[in-house]
């Protein structure tokens, strides 16, 4: 099996533009591909996770990587998937946020000489002249086309700003860019970019002639990657110091039952074979393979040492015992009154509520325990005595726990 194959029976090729010759190259491995990446934040989180994968394995198949960083197109921000404007950022925060990106990409791609790379848009958009770029551009989209893209569709009615319907022009012209200087010959993107991304193979062969080599592939259930990385307590990180090992492990050992086995095939390094195996598997043998998931991504993000931590922490809290790598909340003086602090204090500030009054509804519905005790009054509230040492062990439902001491 050929890795555009292996790609396929994984889930993770949803369309593609010309694909015998695609499925040539990336088998011989000669793409030259890119994959984008905007700065909104300073840790790329779960949902970047396919993308990085995929290109780990096309990497592993011969084939160069760039990761492009968005540096220029940050100034702006994609409207795909978005209801409303996102927040606009200072040229330091980006740069910031790049410096960031490029640390976490490298535990899943080489970037030594020749074999990969990583560049930034801002390097060619923000000294682009706007009345060049619109004679250079502008003749060959059509606006009509445009809004008919579906990324501009969801925001036609709350109202689409002009600096964001620019965005799709950069992003083509990104591609046109890469190429010329690159010799990029691929670009991969989610199900939402499909657009965007048509849009710069179009560039590329109206500009350089029809022969220009210039492909497109999208990755099936990208959008619904960016869900993974949402939970109900906030984002699951890729930076150790957002998202702790142990949460990261925590977060894939609760996956659905029905998600499991997929998950599997599109973010593991586990031959198809193996996962065909355990895609037989029943009952309490689900739980086996949601451990294995788990700990072959935190392997994967966080390296072994911290995955056998997590596993073990894990199986000594589902044991009754203490997880020495749970998640600790370390309160200070100032979140106590009269020496003490109450439940719905604790559990807004330890990140398990979003606020009190959904701590208050968790804790009426009986879906918290301190100690294995199940909490019933919301007036419940402890001492820095008892929040000393070793301190509390909070949990919310069934998935969710924090260590709760004192500074």
């Amino acid at each position: 099996m050929g890795v555009y194959e292996e790609l396929q029976a994984r889930g993770l090729i949803a369309q593609v533009t010309n694909e015998e010759e695609i499925k040539k190259m990336v088998n011989e491995g000669k793409a030259v591909f890119y994959i984008g990446f905007d700065p909104t934040a300073d840790s790329l989180h779960v949902g970047h996770f396919m993308a990085l994968c995929l290109m780990k394995r096309l990497q592993m198949a011969g084939n160069k990587p760039i990761a492009l960083i968005g540096g220029g197109t940050g100034m702006i921000g994609d409207p795909s998937g978005r209801s409303d404007m996102r927040q606009m950022m200072t040229p330091e925060m980006i740069q910031h946020n790049c410096d960031c990106f490029k640390k976490q990409m490298s535990r899943f791609i080489d970037f030594s000489e020749g074999k990969a790379m990583m560049v930034n848009n801002a390097d060619w958009l923000m000294d682009l002249n706007y009345i060049e770029f619109l004679r250079e551009v502008g003749p060959h989209f059509s606006v009509n086309n445009m809004l008919r893209a579906e990324c501009y569709k969801q925001r036609m009615e709350k109202g689409l700003s002009f600096l964001e319907f620019n965005y799709m022009l950069m992003q083509s012209y990104d591609f046109y860019e890469l190429f010329l200087r690159y010799g990029c010959n691929m670009q991969f993107g989610g199900d939402d970019q499909w657009s965007n991304m048509l849009g710069g193979t179009e560039l590329i062969r109206r500009k350089l002639g029809k022969d220009a080599h210039a492909m497109t592939i999208t990755l099936l259930l990208n959008s619904e990657g960016k869900k993974m990385g949402k939970t109900q307590s906030g984002a699951v990180w890729l930076d150790p110091n957002k998202t702790s090992p142990f949460e990261f492990y925590q977060y894939w050992r609760n996956v659905d039952d029905a998600d499991v086995i997929k998950c599997m095939r599109l973010l593991t390094f586990l031959p198809l074979e193996q996962i065909d195996e355990m895609a037989k598997w029943e009952g309490s043998q689900l739980n086996q393979a949601k451990e294995i998931l788990a700990y072959e991504l935190t392997n994967l993000v966080h390296g072994e040492e911290e995955a056998k931590k997590a596993q073990e922490s894990a199986r000594a809290l589902f044991a009754g015992g203490s997880a020495a790598q749970m998640p600790e909340t370390q309160l200070e003086d100032g979140d106590f009154t009269d020496g003490a602090v109450d439940i719905l204090a604790i559990l807004q500030k330890s990140g398990l509520c979003a606020s009190r009054s959904e701590a208050r509804r968790n804790v009426e519905q009986g879906g918290v325990t301190v100690d294995g005790e199940p909490v019933k009054d919301i007036k419940a509230s402890y001492t820095k005595e008892q929040l000393s040492g070793e301190g509390i062990v909070v949990k919310r439902g069934k998935k969710n726990f924090r260590r709760i001491t004192v500074k």
